[in-house]
């Protein structure tokens, strides 16, 4: 018969077998859910997934804020089919706004600044991004296909409206990216209001992983660069907007940062100031917590600062 040790042994085998089957079935598993599944999703989460934060707006037109309108159906420089309203200045217009929303929002987000900027004499354009709202695209990639966008909002202003110029664009967040990045291409942006702008593509996604997830940024947000750059058609590492600041020289840029937000900190418009070198470039902190709110929480010091802005860009021209 087999004494009791033998068996204790006979026991821890088959255990240990069962473990290392466990480890050799699991590990496996837990590999290509951290390293595929986990990327994956959130590459998802920032190209294809359409989600609207909603806006205490929404439902309204630019009727509601006291301006005529008329729908605007145009496309991005790539053939994306772009919804918006055009906003005629009331009198001899005194230039053009181009307005650019931020991430999983809509033309809706921009309709008080336009507001503002029409009491100042200009003519405006909102529209969805791509992927947004009323417009069409399969996917989103946080502003840098979304350039083209602007350029077929700019296009559109210019040869179907004749719009006035100078062309000013004024983006926020998402639509500031989009803002320099479309104005480093092209010789009719004449100006840009970069509200709440990132530094690079690679640097806020590691950012933002940090700041919600508080794991390592190595390995995960390097696939998602890579797979949110592959599904978007670009190189992330030329999705820079301290490149796009240089490229746009010597046009005048406001930038815009509020001096709470954890997202874009204050640092970033202060190094993208750093590197523009119109005489007329400015840079305003404004008051507050939240993210792209700087015209909410600091509405008087946001005016005041565009409104200066305009006034040196309409006496340089």
């Amino acid at each position: 018969m087999q004494s009791a040790k033998e068996d204790n042994v006979s026991k821890a085998s088959r255990v240990g077998r069962v473990i290392r089957w466990l480890l050799i079935v699991l590990v496996p598993l837990a590999a290509i859910f951290f390293l595929v599944v986990v990327p994956w999703f959130f590459t998802y989460m920032l190209t294809a997934h359409r989600f609207h934060f909603r806006d205490l707006n929404d439902g309204k037109t630019p009727q509601d804020f006291g301006m005529s309108y008329q729908p605007a159906d145009f496309q991005s420089s790539d053939g994306v089919a772009l919804k918006g309203w055009y906003l005629p200045a009331t009198s001899q217009p005194a230039g053009t706004i181009v307005y650019c929303h931020g991430v999983n929002r809509t033309r809706i987000e921009m309709l008080p600044m336009a507001e503002f900027a029409h009491s100042l004499g200009y003519n405006g354009l909102v529209f969805d991004f791509r992927h947004e709202g009323a417009s069409g695209g399969a996917i989103s990639t946080i502003g840098y296909q979304e350039r083209l966008d602007v350029e077929g909002a700019v296009r559109y202003a210019l040869d179907q409206q004749h719009a006035a110029r100078p062309v000013v664009v004024w983006g926020v967040s998402m639509g500031a990216a989009a803002a320099l990045m479309a104005a480093a291409e092209s010789p009719d942006v004449s100006a840009v209001v970069s509200d709440s702008s990132f530094l690079t593509f690679e640097d806020t996604v590691r950012h933002h992983w940090k700041l919600y997830v508080g794991a390592p940024v190595f390995p995960i947000t390097n696939e998602v660069i890579a797979w949110v750059g592959l599904r978007g058609h670009f190189q992330p590492s030329d999705f820079d907007l301290r490149r796009a600041v240089e490229r746009m020289n010597p046009r005048p840029i406001l930038f815009v940062a509020v001096d709470g937000d954890k997202r874009m900190p204050p640092d970033i418009a202060r190094t993208l100031y750093g590197l523009a070198t119109s005489p007329d470039k400015m840079l305003v902190v404004l008051q507050g917590n939240r993210h792209g709110e700087g015209f909410k929480s600091g509405n008087e010091q946001y005016e005041q600062a565009v409104k200066e802005f305009l006034t040196k860009l309409k006496a340089g021209a």
